[in-house]
């Protein structure tokens, strides 16, 4: 697994190559990071990576040239001939679970980090091959977004958790049905005046299960009803999961 990244600002990268899983893993080498400034690939003695819009407005627009040499760059230096190019882009797919897992599943990617106003269309036209989204919200720049994709990516990976069911449990898995994580608890047993539920402290796995279950589902419920919808629709709920559900709504 390689992520090469296009960007402004490669420092930023140390906090998924360096720091926590993502890090270890790095170190382990399950996995690679190279980070490409597409200053680097310019000709002009100011390093020139943006310039004004066409037909006016606010803001600036990076320009195509630096971006596709450091594309190209960066597709040279992999394994494969012909690398998916993926542009950090509010008008992407949206980032789910499942594009992590397909991400994990694969050899990685080149990844371009915007900024600015934007992108040439030239360039995107050219070069990207899928752009996708982490919400529907602006920030400064991909760098943030990458990070969050490499991330959620990375940790799929085999060996990379310390304990391979851990991602088996995370919210939106499909071992959850697509489902939100049920509520976690841990030592003391009372605190603050609050207990551990009683089906966790049971030692029963089968009513622990169905309590993580049913506390999924309500949680699910509450906060998320198109992931019920969603997983109704794709025949991933179960007879005793329908019934709990029509509890809820009592």
């Amino acid at each position: 697994m390689r992520f090469d990244v296009i960007s402004l600002f490669p420092d930023m990268f140390g906090a998924v190559r360096d720091v926590g899983v993502t890090g270890r893993a790095h170190r382990q080498q399950r996995w690679q990071l190279q980070v490409w400034n597409p200053r680097d690939f310019t000709h002009d003695v100011h390093r020139t990576v943006d310039d004004r819009p066409y037909g006016g407005g606010p803001g600036m627009v990076m320009l195509a040239e630096p971006l596709e040499h450091a594309v190209a760059a960066a597709g040279q230096a992999r394994a494969e001939a012909t690398p998916s190019v993926i542009l950090m882009s509010p008008t992407g797919r949206r980032f789910d679970q499942s594009v992590a897992q397909e991400l994990a599943d694969g050899p990685g990617a080149i990844v371009v980090c915007g900024r600015y106003e934007g992108v040439d269309q030239r360039f995107i036209d050219r070069c990207v091959t899928h752009e996708l989204s982490i919400g529907d919200f602006v920030l400064s720049g991909g760098e943030l977004a990458a990070m969050a994709i490499i991330d959620s990516t990375v940790r799929l990976l085999p060996g990379v958790l310390n304990t391979a069911d851990s991602a088996l449990q995370d919210s939106f898995h499909e071992t959850l049905a697509g489902l939100l994580d049920s509520p976690h608890y841990t030592r003391p047993e009372e605190y603050q005046g609050e207990r551990v539920p009683e089906p966790l402290l049971s030692g029963h796995h089968a009513n622990i299960e169905r309590w993580r279950r049913e506390q999924s589902l309500k949680l699910t419920a509450q906060r998320r009803p198109d992931l019920i919808l969603k997983a109704r629709e794709q025949g991933r709920l179960s007879a005793a999961d329908e019934k709990f559900l029509q509890m809820l709504d009592r």
